[in-house]
């Protein structure tokens, strides 16, 4: 069991946490502290979201406009919907890393291409 050197002891080892503490915090802040509040959240989710929402409003906006220039009415309106909603997917992946840009060395894992060695 541990020996309790009293209330002075106590104080002592506090103060140094908080100093150890301070000095972690003031770090963090100074790599990138101004990403780290609630407003970064919230732009975040903002960017996947407009990522994600203009893919598929392009896709809406290709079909429609081949629907009334080759008049097909609902298909051209449903494939270019699907194809919308698949870039916008593939989009949201490739802004959060999980999915490596085209033609880039390297995934967005970080992991090695085994094709490449």
């Amino acid at each position: 069991m541990a020996e309790q050197n009293g209330p002075d002891d106590l104080e002592q080892r506090r103060r140094k946490l908080e100093d150890a503490l301070a000095a972690r915090q003031s770090a963090s802040n100074g790599e990138g502290g101004a990403q780290n509040t609630k407003g970064g959240g919230f732009g975040n989710a903002f960017k996947l979201s407009g990522e994600f929402i203009g893919g598929v409003v392009v896709g809406i906006g290709l079909g429609w406009f081949f629907d009334q220039l080759l008049g097909t009415t609902p298909w051209g309106l449903i494939v270019f919907l699907l194809l919308g909603f698949a870039a916008g997917v593939l989009n949201v992946l490739r802004a959060t890393g999980r999915v490596a840009e085209f033609g880039s060395a390297k995934p967005g894992n970080g992991g090695d291409d085994p094709q490449r060695k």
